[in-house]
Protein backbone atom coordinates (compact mmCIF):
# COMPACT_ATOMS: atom_id res chain seq x y z
CA UNK A 1 0.00 0.00 0.00
CA UNK A 2 2.44 2.58 -1.23
CA UNK A 3 1.52 6.23 -1.67
CA UNK A 4 1.36 6.77 -5.43
CA UNK A 5 3.23 9.62 -7.05
CA UNK A 6 -0.12 11.09 -8.14
CA UNK A 7 -1.30 11.27 -4.54
CA UNK A 8 2.05 12.72 -3.52
CA UNK A 9 1.46 15.46 -6.09
CA UNK A 10 -2.04 16.03 -4.70
CA UNK A 11 -0.66 16.38 -1.17
CA UNK A 12 2.07 18.72 -2.43
CA UNK A 13 -0.49 20.86 -4.26
CA UNK A 14 -2.76 21.10 -1.21
CA UNK A 15 0.22 21.92 1.01
CA UNK A 16 1.41 24.60 -1.41
CA UNK A 17 -2.07 26.15 -1.48
CA UNK A 18 -2.19 26.46 2.30
CA UNK A 19 1.41 27.61 2.62
CA UNK A 20 1.10 30.34 0.00
CA UNK A 21 -2.35 31.67 0.91
CA UNK A 22 -2.33 31.41 4.71
CA UNK A 23 1.33 30.97 5.56
CA UNK A 24 2.61 33.81 3.35
CA UNK A 25 -0.15 36.04 1.98
CA UNK A 26 -2.28 36.09 5.15
CA UNK A 27 0.71 36.43 7.50
CA UNK A 28 -0.03 40.14 8.25
CA UNK A 29 -3.22 39.01 10.02
CA UNK A 30 -1.20 37.24 12.72
CA UNK A 31 2.22 38.90 12.62
CA UNK A 32 3.00 40.43 16.04
CA UNK A 33 4.18 44.03 16.19
CA UNK A 34 7.43 42.80 17.68
CA UNK A 35 8.72 40.02 15.38
CA UNK A 36 10.44 38.37 18.34
CA UNK A 37 7.15 37.79 20.16
CA UNK A 38 4.98 34.68 19.60
CA UNK A 39 1.93 34.50 17.35
CA UNK A 40 -1.17 34.73 19.53
CA UNK A 41 -4.89 34.62 18.92
CA UNK A 42 -5.32 37.72 21.05
CA UNK A 43 -3.33 39.74 18.51
CA UNK A 44 -5.88 39.06 15.77
CA UNK A 45 -8.83 41.44 15.61
CA UNK A 46 -12.45 40.31 15.40
CA UNK A 47 -12.55 41.38 11.76
CA UNK A 48 -9.30 39.52 11.14
CA UNK A 49 -10.72 36.42 12.80
CA UNK A 50 -13.81 36.50 10.61
CA UNK A 51 -11.64 36.92 7.55
CA UNK A 52 -9.42 34.03 8.63
CA UNK A 53 -12.42 31.74 9.19
CA UNK A 54 -13.80 32.56 5.74
CA UNK A 55 -10.38 32.09 4.19
CA UNK A 56 -9.94 28.71 5.92
CA UNK A 57 -13.36 27.58 4.72
CA UNK A 58 -12.57 28.67 1.16
CA UNK A 59 -9.21 26.89 1.22
CA UNK A 60 -10.78 23.67 2.49
CA UNK A 61 -13.37 23.95 -0.26
CA UNK A 62 -10.70 24.51 -2.91
CA UNK A 63 -8.44 21.83 -1.42
CA UNK A 64 -11.16 19.23 -1.89
CA UNK A 65 -11.22 19.79 -5.64
CA UNK A 66 -7.44 20.15 -5.91
CA UNK A 67 -7.03 16.70 -4.34
CA UNK A 68 -10.10 15.07 -5.93
CA UNK A 69 -10.99 12.18 -5.97
CA UNK A 70 -9.31 11.99 -2.57
CA UNK A 71 -10.40 15.47 -1.54
CA UNK A 72 -11.91 14.49 1.76
CA UNK A 73 -8.77 12.71 2.90
CA UNK A 74 -6.26 15.24 1.57
CA UNK A 75 -8.14 18.55 1.44
CA UNK A 76 -8.19 18.87 5.23
CA UNK A 77 -4.40 19.32 5.14
CA UNK A 78 -4.64 22.73 3.45
CA UNK A 79 -5.29 24.88 6.52
CA UNK A 80 -2.94 23.05 8.95
CA UNK A 81 -0.07 23.43 6.47
CA UNK A 82 -0.73 27.16 6.30
CA UNK A 83 -0.92 27.53 10.08
CA UNK A 84 2.25 25.45 10.43
CA UNK A 85 4.10 28.20 8.57
CA UNK A 86 2.83 30.72 11.10
CA UNK A 87 3.92 28.36 13.86
CA UNK A 88 7.41 28.18 12.36
CA UNK A 89 7.65 31.96 11.81
CA UNK A 90 6.45 32.77 15.33
CA UNK A 91 8.71 33.96 18.08
CA UNK A 92 9.26 31.41 20.89
CA UNK A 93 7.35 31.11 24.13
CA UNK A 94 10.38 32.33 26.05
CA UNK A 95 9.95 35.76 24.44
CA UNK A 96 6.58 36.06 26.21
CA UNK A 97 7.81 34.77 29.57
CA UNK A 98 10.83 37.07 29.48
CA UNK A 99 8.60 40.14 29.51
CA UNK A 100 6.44 38.72 32.32
CA UNK A 101 8.89 38.91 35.17
CA UNK A 102 6.71 39.23 38.26
CA UNK A 103 4.84 36.19 39.55
CA UNK A 104 1.38 37.69 39.00
CA UNK A 105 2.35 38.67 35.44
CA UNK A 106 3.57 35.17 34.74
CA UNK A 107 0.39 33.72 36.26
CA UNK A 108 -1.78 35.86 33.97
CA UNK A 109 0.35 34.92 30.98
CA UNK A 110 0.16 31.17 31.61
CA UNK A 111 -3.59 31.28 32.20
CA UNK A 112 -4.13 33.32 29.04
CA UNK A 113 -2.72 30.44 26.99
CA UNK A 114 -5.01 27.81 28.56
CA UNK A 115 -7.89 27.98 26.09
CA UNK A 116 -6.17 29.62 23.15
CA UNK A 117 -5.80 26.27 21.32
CA UNK A 118 -9.60 26.29 20.90
CA UNK A 119 -9.25 29.38 18.70
CA UNK A 120 -6.79 27.70 16.35
CA UNK A 121 -8.84 24.52 16.34
CA UNK A 122 -11.81 26.57 15.09
CA UNK A 123 -9.69 27.75 12.17
CA UNK A 124 -8.77 24.14 11.34
CA UNK A 125 -12.44 23.16 11.72
CA UNK A 126 -13.46 25.90 9.28
CA UNK A 127 -11.14 24.34 6.71
CA UNK A 128 -12.64 20.92 7.33
CA UNK A 129 -16.13 22.42 6.99
CA UNK A 130 -15.07 23.74 3.59
CA UNK A 131 -14.02 20.23 2.58
CA UNK A 132 -17.37 18.79 3.69
CA UNK A 133 -19.26 21.56 1.90
CA UNK A 134 -17.39 20.82 -1.33
CA UNK A 135 -18.08 17.11 -0.91
CA UNK A 136 -21.79 17.77 -0.38
CA UNK A 137 -21.98 20.14 -3.34
CA UNK A 138 -20.32 17.62 -5.59
CA UNK A 139 -22.68 14.86 -4.42
CA UNK A 140 -25.63 16.97 -5.60
CA UNK A 141 -24.42 17.29 -9.17
CA UNK A 142 -22.47 14.08 -9.61
CA UNK A 143 -22.62 10.57 -8.24
CA UNK A 144 -19.86 10.30 -5.61
CA UNK A 145 -17.01 7.97 -6.38
CA UNK A 146 -16.32 5.01 -4.12
CA UNK A 147 -15.03 6.13 -0.74
CA UNK A 148 -16.34 9.67 -1.23
CA UNK A 149 -19.54 9.23 0.77
CA UNK A 150 -19.91 11.31 3.94
CA UNK A 151 -19.15 9.33 7.07
CA UNK A 152 -21.53 9.24 10.01
CA UNK A 153 -20.35 9.99 13.54
CA UNK A 154 -23.80 9.73 15.18
CA UNK A 155 -23.26 6.40 16.91
CA UNK A 156 -23.31 6.86 20.69
CA UNK A 157 -20.49 4.34 21.20
CA UNK A 158 -18.37 6.31 18.79
CA UNK A 159 -18.70 9.41 20.94
CA UNK A 160 -17.96 7.49 24.13
CA UNK A 161 -14.87 6.00 22.49
CA UNK A 162 -14.10 9.44 21.14
CA UNK A 163 -13.86 10.88 24.64
CA UNK A 164 -11.57 8.01 25.54
CA UNK A 165 -9.52 8.75 22.42
CA UNK A 166 -9.13 12.38 23.50
CA UNK A 167 -7.90 11.28 26.93
CA UNK A 168 -5.51 8.75 25.40
CA UNK A 169 -4.18 11.36 22.98
CA UNK A 170 -3.59 13.88 25.75
CA UNK A 171 -1.64 11.35 27.82
CA UNK A 172 0.34 9.77 24.96
CA UNK A 173 1.15 12.97 23.07
CA UNK A 174 2.11 14.81 26.27
CA UNK A 175 4.55 12.04 27.14
CA UNK A 176 6.13 11.93 23.69
CA UNK A 177 6.32 15.70 23.41
CA UNK A 178 8.43 15.53 26.54
CA UNK A 179 10.57 12.78 24.99
CA UNK A 180 10.99 14.33 21.53
CA UNK A 181 11.43 18.01 22.45
CA UNK A 182 13.04 17.99 25.87
CA UNK A 183 16.51 19.46 26.21
CA UNK A 184 18.53 16.48 27.46
CA UNK A 185 21.07 18.85 28.98
CA UNK A 186 18.69 19.77 31.79
CA UNK A 187 17.48 17.11 34.20
CA UNK A 188 14.93 18.79 36.47
CA UNK A 189 13.36 21.43 34.20
CA UNK A 190 12.63 21.79 30.50
CA UNK A 191 14.41 24.39 28.40
CA UNK A 192 12.91 26.23 25.45
CA UNK A 193 13.24 23.93 22.41
CA UNK A 194 14.29 25.27 19.02
CA UNK A 195 11.65 25.71 16.34
CA UNK A 196 12.76 22.68 14.32
CA UNK A 197 12.70 20.49 17.41
CA UNK A 198 9.15 21.64 18.18
CA UNK A 199 8.01 20.94 14.62
CA UNK A 200 9.37 17.41 14.74
CA UNK A 201 8.43 16.67 18.34
CA UNK A 202 4.80 17.79 18.26
CA UNK A 203 4.13 16.22 14.86
CA UNK A 204 5.71 12.92 15.88
CA UNK A 205 4.00 12.86 19.30
CA UNK A 206 0.53 13.29 17.81
CA UNK A 207 1.36 10.77 15.08
CA UNK A 208 2.09 8.18 17.78
CA UNK A 209 -1.13 9.07 19.63
CA UNK A 210 -3.27 8.90 16.47
CA UNK A 211 -1.67 5.57 15.55
CA UNK A 212 -2.67 4.18 18.97
CA UNK A 213 -6.20 5.60 18.67
CA UNK A 214 -6.71 4.06 15.23
CA UNK A 215 -5.10 0.74 16.14
CA UNK A 216 -6.89 0.10 19.42
CA UNK A 217 -10.08 2.20 19.22
CA UNK A 218 -10.50 2.19 15.42
CA UNK A 219 -11.31 5.90 15.32
CA UNK A 220 -10.27 8.55 12.83
CA UNK A 221 -7.82 11.41 13.25
CA UNK A 222 -10.67 13.78 14.20
CA UNK A 223 -10.45 12.83 17.86
CA UNK A 224 -6.67 13.30 18.28
CA UNK A 225 -7.01 16.64 16.47
CA UNK A 226 -9.70 17.70 18.95
CA UNK A 227 -7.45 16.64 21.83
CA UNK A 228 -4.93 19.34 20.86
CA UNK A 229 -7.37 21.94 22.21
CA UNK A 230 -7.34 20.40 25.70
CA UNK A 231 -3.64 19.73 26.17
CA UNK A 232 -2.76 22.91 28.07
CA UNK A 233 -6.02 23.13 30.03
CA UNK A 234 -5.54 19.60 31.41
CA UNK A 235 -1.79 19.86 32.00
CA UNK A 236 -1.65 23.24 33.75
CA UNK A 237 -3.33 22.19 37.02
CA UNK A 238 -0.89 19.27 37.26
CA UNK A 239 2.44 20.79 36.20
CA UNK A 240 2.01 24.57 36.14
CA UNK A 241 -0.34 25.62 38.91
CA UNK A 242 -0.12 28.95 40.72
CA UNK A 243 2.46 27.71 43.23
CA UNK A 244 4.76 26.32 40.54
CA UNK A 245 4.38 29.47 38.43
CA UNK A 246 5.44 31.63 41.36
CA UNK A 247 8.39 29.35 42.12
CA UNK A 248 9.61 29.47 38.51
CA UNK A 249 9.11 33.24 38.26
CA UNK A 250 11.16 33.81 41.42
CA UNK A 251 13.90 31.19 41.05
CA UNK A 252 14.26 30.18 37.38
CA UNK A 253 15.21 32.03 34.20
CA UNK A 254 12.28 32.72 31.87
CA UNK A 255 13.62 30.16 29.40
CA UNK A 256 12.81 27.22 31.68
CA UNK A 257 9.49 25.44 32.19
CA UNK A 258 8.22 22.57 34.38
CA UNK A 259 7.33 20.59 31.23
CA UNK A 260 8.29 21.10 27.59
CA UNK A 261 4.60 21.30 26.73
CA UNK A 262 4.50 24.81 28.22
CA UNK A 263 7.31 25.97 25.96
CA UNK A 264 5.14 25.20 22.93
CA UNK A 265 2.69 27.75 21.58
CA UNK A 266 -1.02 26.93 21.13
CA UNK A 267 -0.78 27.47 17.37
CA UNK A 268 2.10 24.99 17.27
CA UNK A 269 0.13 22.41 19.24
CA UNK A 270 -2.93 22.64 16.99
CA UNK A 271 -1.32 23.07 13.56
CA UNK A 272 1.41 20.48 14.04
CA UNK A 273 -0.86 18.25 16.11
CA UNK A 274 -3.38 18.15 13.27
CA UNK A 275 -0.74 17.21 10.71
CA UNK A 276 0.72 14.59 13.05
CA UNK A 277 -2.72 13.12 13.80
CA UNK A 278 -3.49 12.67 10.11
CA UNK A 279 -0.06 11.13 9.49
CA UNK A 280 -0.44 8.73 12.42
CA UNK A 281 -3.91 7.66 11.33
CA UNK A 282 -2.80 6.75 7.81
CA UNK A 283 0.29 5.00 9.12
CA UNK A 284 -2.00 2.81 11.23
CA UNK A 285 -4.20 2.12 8.18
CA UNK A 286 -1.13 1.19 6.17
CA UNK A 287 0.18 -0.98 9.00
CA UNK A 288 -3.12 -2.91 9.21
CA UNK A 289 -3.12 -3.37 5.43
CA UNK A 290 0.46 -4.64 5.55
CA UNK A 291 -0.30 -7.09 8.39
CA UNK A 292 -3.40 -8.40 6.60
CA UNK A 293 -1.63 -9.02 3.29
CA UNK A 294 1.51 -10.37 4.97
CA UNK A 295 -0.63 -12.96 6.79
CA UNK A 296 -2.45 -13.79 3.57
CA UNK A 297 0.89 -14.28 1.84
Amino acid sequence: MELSWVNKLRIAAVAALGIVVIGILAWPLAAPEDPLLPVRATNISLLGTMGLLILAFALGFAGYFVAWPHGREIGILTVPFGLAIWAARSGPMRAATQVSIKPYERLMLVHSFRFEPVYWLLIVAAGFAGVLAAQYLRSIFMKPVSGDQPKSYLNVNTYVNGLLAILVTVIVSQFFIGVFTRDTGTSTVAAQPESGQIIFGVTAAFAVAAFVVKKFLNLSYIWPVMASAFMLALAQPIYYNAKVIQQFAETRPATFFPHTLFAILPIQLVALGTLGSIIGYWLAVRYDWWRKHESAG
